[in-house]
């Protein structure tokens, strides 16, 4: 884009009341562009994959000439590894990911956020395990999936008991390697998130020894390829607008949702019920305060010097 079109851009740029407001673009009155491709990154649960299986955002940027093309990951780091190699503009993560991609030089933007869902991940341990506090740790191995939100969950346990990583052993593994770790006892507890703490729950009859709760925020945000997301403004408010709306769905109808999630995730309905009932009921713009939260997660990642330099959140929210 030239400097005289970015100024224009940014000139035209005006704020709407509804959501995702900031991306419209002043006196837009015609199609943006004809054969767009939004190819966005999804995983088994959560909100993406309900709007995907609704079909409802494939109608609503028909008029718009966009084609919509939808790509599984099995966590949020490779998700924005994707997004990172241009395979996808846009997706939804934990907190921690966008942190380490954009430490990586990804070039990303927050767009939106669904609100704090603390209690929807957890540290747990197997039921009859000795382990009672999080002092108990010490020693013990822990397992979690590297670079997402429960890294940071696991940090701030460990700093609220006044322990550090050096005094457990980290195991890292992504969700499924994990679970067959702790069904088997390779790991004395593990750091872990919805649906599958739900499905310890239910399954494994897991025992939470501490949640998020007075800890962490645990937000899930949506982000897009900063390019993508400049170019294409009215194309991530209408992806916005959808999951809005798809929030407001699920809220009333969580049976529905369950049931639409079952063969994918391949978890009974039970246990997507329970995680479903944990989840944020709003889409909204990035707010200050929420750019500060997520800026006092990206330093206390630096400070722990799990990334290489210091961020600055705000550059990477799009306004």
């Amino acid at each position: 884009m030239s400097t005289q079109k970015a100024k224009l851009w940014a000139k035209t740029l005006v704020l709407s009341s509804a959501v995702a407001g900031a991306m419209m673009l002043s006196g837009c009155g015609k199609k943006e562009a004809e054969n767009i491709t939004l190819n966005i990154g999804f995983q088994k649960y959560g909100l993406l994959p309900i709007l995907k299986e609704r079909g409802s955002l494939e109608a609503a940027l028909k008029d718009q000439g966009v084609d919509v093309k939808w790509v599984e990951f099995p966590a949020g780091p490779q998700l924005l590894e994707g997004l990172n190699v241009g395979s996808v503009s846009f997706g939804e993560v934990g907190e921690a990911p966008p942190i380490f991609a954009q430490a990586a030089k990804t070039d990303l933007v927050y767009i939106a956020n669904q609100p704090a869902v603390p209690k929807a991940e957890a540290l747990i341990v197997q039921k009859d395990s000795a382990i009672q506090t999080i002092q108990d740790l010490k020693g013990k191995r822990v397992a979690l999936n590297k670079g997402s939100n429960v890294h940071y969950l696991l940090l701030k346990l460990l700093e609220a008991n006044h322990l550090s990583f050096n005094d457990i052993q980290v195991v890292y593994l992504p969700p499924a390697d994990a679970r067959a770790a702790f069904e088997k006892g390779a790991v004395d507890a593990w750091v872990i998130w919805d649906p599958f703490l739900s499905a310890a729950e239910h399954q494994l009859h897991a025992r939470t020894l501490a949640n998020g709760e007075n800890l962490v925020k645990n937000y899930q945000f949506y982000l897009a390829d900063r390019k993508f997301a400049q170019a294409h403004p009215k194309v991530v408010q209408a992806v916005v607008n959808e999951l809005n709306l798809t929030t407001q769905w699920v809220s009333k109808n969580q049976d529905d949702a369950a049931k639409l999630l079952e063969a994918k995730t391949g978890l009974g309905l039970d246990v997507l019920k329970t995680s479903i009932s944990r989840l944020g009921d709003n889409v909204t713009l990035i707010t200050p305060d929420v750019a500060k939260e997520q800026q006092q997660v990206a330093d206390a990642f630096y400070n722990e010097k799990l990334i290489p330099n210091k961020l600055n959140i705000e550059s990477a929210i799009i306004q």
